[in-house]
């Protein structure tokens, strides 16, 4: 899965693009912050789908929370899954639309833990109106070199008239010349409903 690019319902004027996502918790590092630059003026968002152990994981409990914004020192951690390998090795989550920046811990256990989601960028249209009008020169540039083209092969080649085949003409000739004769038989017989036997 790559890129995929999808129309946002609720507004036509904003398009939305959609990245797939992932990080590793581990011991080593146990944390991991999903941020954008600043510069980014897309409103930006983490949909988390899947909380799973790695095939190295030991069978000991997973702790995986999300933690409170650095502005913020009221709120306490949020527990998001408690994974352990002989009974829930995975979750999937639905409906954790996320706005960064977004700290994932590995509280307790050794992991691998996996995390993976989309990342998805509402894009107005207002933005690309630059790119979509260069694409609509390059366009018009195209299509009248292709008009160009089509009228110098009209003026290279002149139509030609069409050729009666010679075959036809040869058919036409053979059934005027065959003697009358022999359609007179063929409708005496025709009359009788079978054909007469030779005489000897």
């Amino acid at each position: 899965m790559a890129l995929e690019s999808s129309t946002n319902d609720s507004c036509r004027s904003e398009k939305t693009v959609s990245l797939v996502w992932g990080c590793e918790l581990t011991r080593e590092t146990p944390t991991y912050t999903f941020d954008v630059p600043e510069e980014w003026s897309y409103e930006q968002q983490l949909a988390l789908r899947t909380i799973c152990l790695g095939e190295k994981a030991k069978d000991e409990f997973h702790v995986v929370e999300i933690m409170p914004p650095k502005e913020s020192k009221e709120s306490a951690p949020v527990c998001i899954a408690n994974l352990k390998l002989s009974v829930l090795p995975m979750v999937t989550t639905q409906g954790l639309d996320l706005n960064p920046p977004v700290t994932f811990r590995l509280k307790s256990g050794s992991g691998p833990v996996y995390l993976a989601g989309q990342h998805v960028t509402a894009v107005s249209p207002w933005n690309n109106t630059v790119e979509e009008e260069e694409e609509e020169e390059e366009e018009e540039e195209e299509s009248q070199e292709d008009e160009e083209m089509e009228e110098s092969s009209k003026e290279e080649s002149p139509v030609k008239p069409a050729k009666v085949r010679a075959s036809k003409r040869g058919a036409a000739a053979k059934k005027e010349s065959e003697p009358p004769v022999r359609e007179q038989s063929q409708a005496k017989g025709a009359s009788r409903g079978r054909k007469s036997a030779a005489k000897k």
